[in-house]
């Protein structure tokens, strides 16, 4: 028999599921807290019980869906052939989770200037954990003699880093902005892999 903890925990994910299915559609602006406890058949007070407000539920979501984007990366990176593949994952993974979250991330684009600490946060956690799995990549690769020395990995990735996140700035006339329009997404995808292939390029012996 189930413990009480854990039909919380089961009620909670529920709460995350139906809760991620409402902003990915119409978006966090256009979704109330009324309109997730009526997806549930839960009272709204129940529902408040576990988020005490809109933007609380939405950063549970955001965690979680960070949680899963990570782990994907971390299991298409741990098998990687060669350095090149290890990184077209990265980009290739980042590009199928926007696309598919588009909508979902409508709060960026309204609040990019006063995003929550929290959000901060997570997107830091997202940053280091590719810099991890990226600069290990080069250091495997380094080891097996398949491209130059380097003496910091994490230096180089970092800017590899910069320089992608700048791709998806500049093909949104120069604004700087977050997210850019769902019609530009596939372009700047392209022009990532472009960039990467100089970038390998220039490890090569």
């Amino acid at each position: 028999m189930s413990s009480g903890s854990d039909q919380q925990d089961i009620k909670r994910e529920k709460i995350l599921d139906a809760a991620y299915q409402r902003f990915l559609h119409y978006g966090y602006s256009k979704t109330t807290m009324n309109e997730i406890a009526s997806d549930l058949s839960l009272s709204k007070a129940l529902l408040y019980y576990y988020f005490p407000d809109k933007s609380q539920l939405y950063i549970a979501v955001m965690r979680k869906l960070a949680g899963e984007y990570i782990d994907n990366l971390q299991n298409k990176l741990n098998k990687f052939e060669n350095l090149k593949e290890a990184y077209v994952s990265q980009i290739d993974i980042k590009h199928d989770f926007i696309v598919k979250n588009y909508n979902f991330f409508d709060f960026f684009r309204v609040n990019e200037q006063n995003l929550p600490e929290t959000i901060w946060e997570i997107i830091t956690e997202i940053h280091q954990t590719e810099m991890v799995l990226l600069s290990a990549a080069i250091k495997t690769e380094v080891e097996k003699g398949n491209i130059k020395p380097v003496n910091d990995p994490g230096e180089i990735v970092d800017l590899l880093l910069d320089a992608l996140h700048g791709v998806s700035v500049s093909a949104v006339s120069h604004k700087k902005v977050m997210f850019p329009k769902k019609e530009h997404l596939d372009e700047i995808h392209t022009k990532r892999l472009l960039l990467l292939d100089i970038f390998i390029k220039g490890l090569m012996y």
